[in-house]
């Protein structure tokens, strides 16, 4: 009986011992377990806020407003933010727009920039527009494309002066005016090509003589002996405008004024608004 007895004590303890041993490794395993996922949660908090900090910071430095020194300075095909005042609307279609802006230290052409129609009737002349888009540049012509803008509200109005920049035809200076409002005097009349008799023409509808009324008019212009090329882009002023109608009077010889948009094409290539005859 006392046999008995003491076998069945050993054997509970025996039993009891295992049960404590699994108890402490059960605890054990739940304690380890619990601790890396409590590092691995950590370290995909610390992720997600670089992350989080890394694109916030990039959306802080595409919407930082750059002065035009910065402008310039920043690399093609780069997402920029700028503030400048509408100049003048070249043409809207299918939600796109094409203006001219300036401020008072530089000039941007915003091409095919995101606008309703409602918002393109109030793009007026002097209104102030922040506009975020990639710096892009097309045979020459820097521009700011797939951009989209916003109304500044409360800001002052801005027209910017015609500036002549004759003296700088022919030199790399002159196109650190781009896109600006400037002015041309003194220039002279030149042939633009020839017509299907093999005269002399002031003027050609397109830059070919492929076009016809309403497309763009280009001419030929000269100053201190050098022709240069100058255009009215149709969408800008069409066929109904004055200088349209003035171009098409054009003799060659004759001495105007012109003023416009100096516009780049595989060098200058201003888009003109205005021409006096003298």
């Amino acid at each position: 009986m006392k046999k008995l007895l003491a076998m069945v004590l050993t054997v509970s303890m025996t039993a009891a011992m295992v049960g404590c041993g699994q108890a402490a490794e059960t605890t054990e395993t739940a304690a380890e377990s619990t601790a890396a996922e409590t590092v691995e949660s950590t370290a995909a908090e610390e992720t997600a806020t670089e992350s989080t900090e890394e694109s916030t910071a990039a959306e802080e430095a595409a919407g930082e407003v750059l002065s035009y020194a910065d402008y310039v300075a920043a690399d093609l095909d780069s997402e920029v933010t700028i503030e400048s005042y509408v100049q003048a609307k070249q043409s809207w279609w299918e939600d796109k727009a094409t203006v001219y802006t300036q401020d008072k230290d530089g000039a941007y052409f915003l091409y095919d920039m995101a606008c309703s129609e409602e918002d393109y009737e109030k793009l007026v002349p002097g209104v102030k527009i922040r506009v975020t888009g990639y710096k892009s540049e097309w045979s020459g012509e820097v521009e700011l494309m797939d951009a989209t803008f916003e109304f500044v509200e409360g800001a002052d109005e801005y027209i910017a002066p015609a500036v002549d920049v004759t003296d700088l035809l022919g030199t790399d200076e002159l196109i650190d005016h781009q896109n600006q409002h400037v002015t041309f005097t003194d220039l002279t009349v030149e042939a633009a090509g020839q017509d299907a008799d093999g005269n002399d023409v002031p003027y050609l509808y397109n830059w070919d003589g492929s076009g016809s009324e309403g497309d763009d008019l280009y001419f030929n212009v000269s100053s201190n002996g050098e022709t240069y090329t100058f255009l009215v882009e149709s969408y800008l002023c069409d066929k109904d405008s004055d200088v349209y109608k003035a171009v098409k009077n054009l003799q060659i010889g004759d001495t105007i004024d012109a003023e416009g948009f100096l516009y780049w094409y595989e060098g200058v290539n201003p888009h003109i608004t205005a021409i006096t005859v003298k």
